[in-house]
C-alpha cells in the first residue's frame, strides 16, 4: 500500500515555472511505476508524465513535452515535477499516482494539488 500526498501547486504567470513534489509512504515505494496527471475545470483527467521504478525512463504527454521534467529520489520516497515555461493551458489539478506496471492503471492516488496559470 502506497499513500501520496502533494504539494507545490499555487499561481504563476504564463512562462513562469512550478515544481510539483510527492511524498509517499510505504517500504515498497522504489517498487512502483510513478505518474503525474492533471484534471481542468470541466474535462476529463489525463496523463501528464511517468517514470519507472529506477527512474531509468520517463514518458510525457506530447502537451508537456520540453517543458516538464519527472523525476524521483527513491530513498526520499519522493517524485518531482519541474514545470516550465507554464502556459495558462495548464491550469489543473496535478494528481500524484502510483501503479505496479507501466501496462496497469494507476492504483494509488494522492488528493492532488492546484496549479493556476495567469495570462
Amino acid at each position: 500500500q502506497v499513500q501520496l500526498a502533494e504539494s507545490g501547486g499555487g499561481l504563476v504567470q504564463a512562462g513562469g515555472s512550478l515544481r510539483l513534489s510527492c511524498a509517499a509512504s510505504g517500504r515498497t515505494f522504489s517498487s512502483y511505476v510513478m505518474g503525474w496527471l492533471r484534471q481542468a475545470s470541466g474535462k476529463e483527467r489525463e496523463f501528464v508524465a511517468d517514470i519507472t521504478w529506477n527512474g531509468g525512463s520517463t514518458y510525457y504527454a506530447d502537451s508537456v513535452k520540453g517543458r516538464f521534467t519527472i523525476s524521483r529520489d527513491n530513498v526520499k520516497n519522493m517524485v518531482y515535477l519541474q514545470m516550465d515555461s507554464l502556459k495558462p493551458e495548464d491550469t489543473a489539478v496535478y494528481y500524484c499516482a502510483a501503479k505496479m506496471a507501466a501496462w496497469t492503471g494507476y492504483n494509488y492516488w494522492g488528493q492532488g494539488t492546484q496549479v493556476t496559470v495567469s495570462s
